[in-house]
């Protein structure tokens, strides 16, 4: 599988990352076993990016993806978490859906992107992960605490950089406007992009993915399939941005997949491959929570991709005809 480093750092990355998310139990149960083997199957088919963070599940995908990665040669793969939610005891009542987790709620998140708060947080990931050292640290969901981030959090991880002790940093959020920020203010190694680069939106490619490039800096692009809906737009309970989704919008990728689908490709495929046609994006991250989801997203990476294919939807008014797709670089 292609590998890219993030920025001008040593740290690589594969073409597909795993997002960890999903074995921590997002919207529905995963098992212990199911979420190691779903890892295992993942390894196999050649990904050794991984993505996680203390607020998937509350510190169950950290315990989990280190579990599953223990016993791999540490220099063979790369490990992503995030720093801004320390996990506090004592946890809510029951389960922890309420944040979207079919897991345990055995702890309560608090905001803290203070300096003090941002060396915490990744002592406390590596004890969950049990693992020696966390390539990238990214600053979690930075929306409402933008100054904070900015003033604390975002030096205290260039010390860190700086010590050795985390090889890459960035941000990750759902939103491109305060990526656009980082990559012009900062000197972060690479942001992660969720929900605004896919075949049904392109914010990013504003400011945030030309800035990237200007500066030789990376983009990470998660929420590829905007939560459901261009993984399989004729599911009854199919989602967009994690709502309900509009007749608009449904009709809107129905149609990109007729189109897909004539060239015999899936939508979820032509989906997970649009980013990479600007040249800042260095890796895709797709969750899974299980084997067979883990091995289509890796077949999907494989599957080659007629270049009609993206022209008929520019010619259709489904994609702008601005809007880069694979082969044009």
């Amino acid at each position: 599988m292609r590998v890219r480093t993030l920025g001008r750092s040593t740290v690589p990355v594969t073409a597909l990352g795993f997002g960890g998310a999903s074995i921590a139990g997002l919207y529905e149960p995963v098992d212990a076993d199911t979420a190691a083997a779903t890892v295992e199957a993942a390894w196999r088919q050649g990904v050794r990016f991984y993505d996680t963070a203390p607020h998937y599940g509350v510190g169950l995908s950290e315990r989990r993806l280190g579990e599953a990665l223990r016993a791999k040669p540490r220099a063979d793969y790369t490990l992503s978490t995030k720093v801004g939610r320390l996990l506090v005891p004592p946890g809510g009542d029951g389960d922890d859906l309420r944040h979207g987790f079919a897991s345990p709620g055995t702890y309560t998140r608090r905001w803290d992107f203070s300096a003090d708060g941002v060396r915490r947080s990744i002592e406390e990931s590596l004890e969950r992960l049990g693992l020696d050292r966390i390539d990238v640290a990214l600053i979690h969901d930075p929306d409402r605490h933008e100054e904070a981030a900015f003033r604390e959090a975002y030096p205290a991880l260039e010390r860190l950089r700086a010590e050795g002790v985390v090889g890459a940093i960035g941000a990750g959020m759902n939103q491109a406007e305060m990526l656009a920020r980082f990559m012009k203010d900062t000197d972060v190694d690479a942001v992660l992009c969720a929900g605004r680069y896919t075949l049904l939106e392109q914010p990013a490619l504003a400011e945030l993915l030309p800035a990237a490039s200007a500066r030789g800096k990376s983009v990470i692009i998660g929420g590829v399939f905007n939560s459901g809906l261009l993984a399989d737009p004729a599911a009854p309970g199919a989602t967009y941005n994690y709502a309900p989704v509009s007749d608009e919008l449904r009709q809107r990728a129905r149609r990109m997949e007729e189109i897909t689908r004539s060239y015999g490709v899936q939508l979820r495929t032509a989906a997970l491959n649009f980013p990479f046609g600007h040249p800042a994006v260095a890796t895709v991250l797709a969750g899974a929570r299980s084997t067979a989801e883990a091995a289509d997203a890796a077949a999907a990476m494989r599957h080659p991709i007629p270049g009609q294919l993206w022209r008929q939807l520019r010619e259709e008014g489904l994609l702008g005809a601005d809007v880069p797709v694979p082969g044009e670089y």
